[in-house]
């Protein structure tokens, strides 16, 4: 008879990329709590939030993030185009998950093959700030075949750390 694995039977899996996640201005506890949760599963060691409400003792946080936000560096920062310009210095390529005249299907991008990245993820009502957006290297969205042209922060999140990590 199959069995389900659990935690402790599950084999982890390592890749060779360096993969910072940024949030701009992620408001929602459950959305936070969710993006700690996909930052575990693929192996994410930093957070970095220039939204200086984010609250780790939220309970509805807590409860979405199952305790990864325990185990994730997470730092908030005060100014934005600094720190992405210094990640940018330390060999970092600035990649937007973002719809914009430009951006490429991140089905298809497979230079994101490079090893350090760091993934901005934008406001759940605005996307990325108008502000940052220059100073990213490339922007990507996830290819869609339905009439809404998003989807939630979390989940479109998950896609990109799927197409970002699987061997190109």
């Amino acid at each position: 008879m199959t069995q389900q694995r659990t935690h402790d039977n599950t084999p982890s899996l390592l890749h060779q990329k360096s993969i910072v996640l940024f949030f701009d201005g992620v408001t929602s506890p459950a959305n936070i709590g969710g993006l700690f949760r996909l930052a575990d599963a693929f192996g994410i060691k930093q957070i970095i939030s220039n939204n200086p409400n984010v609250d780790l003792d939220s309970t509805r946080l807590k409860r979405t993030a199952r305790s990864t936000e325990r185990f994730i560096t997470f730092s908030m920062v005060e100014n934005t185009n600094d720190t992405l310009t210094q990640l940018k210095k330390e060999g970092f390529y600035l990649a937007g998950l973002e719809i914009t005249l430009d951006s490429e299907v991140i089905q298809k991008a497979s230079h994101l093959a490079t090893s350090k990245i760091v993934l901005v993820v934008g406001n759940e009502k605005h996307g990325i700030s108008n502000s940052i957006l220059p100073l990213l290297d490339n922007c990507y969205h996830i290819q869609m075949f339905g009439n809404n042209s998003s989807m939630n922060v979390t989940q479109a999140t998950a896609i990109a750390l799927y197409e970002i990590t699987k061997t190109h």
